[in-house]
């Protein structure tokens, strides 16, 4: 959804910009062609990989700036940059194509690898530490909390009772004795999502994103939200809802924004993406 989320943004020419999860700057390169040489645009992502693919794809650029963090650390890195208030920023929270088809990050359930699924490889906490160390109730509380899976507390048994699980393959197993084989591949992805929002801090790091963006987001600024689940959606449209009600934001998208039958044809990993932008008016 580039296209629409270049648009909402409004961009002024002379504007700073930060796109918040650069990923491997498709949404970046856009805002870019965009900007002129006095325009400025933050690029911030927590995979190392990624920061390192942005540098080289738009090296020519001499008006980015990337950093290896999180964005929720966005007060610190304007404060290293030197800018008090941002124009607008985007963040597109689905995992980039070379996360999900990597043979090493264990993103993917269809993909056998150990277990990562760190965003950021100098975290410590791994996918199989968090599976091998969680009690089978802590388990099961993480499935159902983050996966909003029905079966989570026979799956949780599994795991417990097939520790340790090293590998993809050991995990799909333990979920595939614990499910029926036509609600498989939805029980799976839900697990799978899960585990890494617990592993990566998702959703905290998203609330405490929405209790402070306001802050650095000039006057006319405008944010946009890409989601890709009900919890990260659920969550900004309450974060957002709250600023409306307050005459802080005004909400520009009624209802989400959806992908248009083109893009689904185009990139069928688009089509739970959902699309929120607000502007700040107070």
């Amino acid at each position: 959804m580039v296209q629409e989320a270049i648009h909402l943004l409004e961009i002024s020419k002379a504007g700073t910009y930060i796109d918040c999860t650069v990923g491997y700057g498709g949404h970046a390169r856009n805002i870019l062609s965009q900007l002129s040489i006095n325009g400025n645009l933050i690029g911030i992502d927590r995979d190392k990989e990624a920061i390192k693919f942005c540098e080289k794809k738009l090296y020519a650029f001499s008006n980015v700036r990337f950093f290896h963090s999180s964005y929720s650390k966005i007060g610190e890195i304007l404060s290293l940059s030197k800018i008090r208030k941002v124009d607008g920023m985007l963040l597109d929270l689905g995992m980039s194509s070379a996360q999900i088809d990597s043979k090493n990050r264990g993103f993917s359930y269809k993909i056998d690898s150990a277990l990562d699924m760190r965003y950021d490889i100098t975290q410590e906490l791994k996918a199989s530490d968090l599976i091998n160390n969680s009690s089978q109730n802590e388990l099961a509380d993480i499935i159902y909390t983050y996966g909003e899976e029905r079966r989570s507390r026979s799956i949780a048994r599994n795991i417990h009772r097939m520790r340790p699980i090293n590998s993809v393959q050991n995990l799909v197993e333990a979920i595939r004795i614990s499910t029926p084989p036509n609600k498989r591949k939805k029980t799976l992805a839900r697990v799978f999502q899960a585990i890494r929002i617990k592993v990566n801090n998702e959703l905290h790091i998203l609330e405490d994103f929405l209790a402070n963006f306001y802050d650095h987001l000039s006057l006319g600024g405008r944010i946009v939200f890409i989601c890709f689940h009900s919890l990260e959606d659920r969550i900004v449209k309450h974060g957002l809802k709250r600023l409306a009600l307050g005459k802080k934001m005004k909400i520009l998208t009624k209802k989400p924004l959806i992908p248009s039958k083109e893009e689904l044809h185009m990139n069928s990993r688009s089509r739970s993406a959902k699309l929120r932008a607000a502007e700040r008016i107070l």
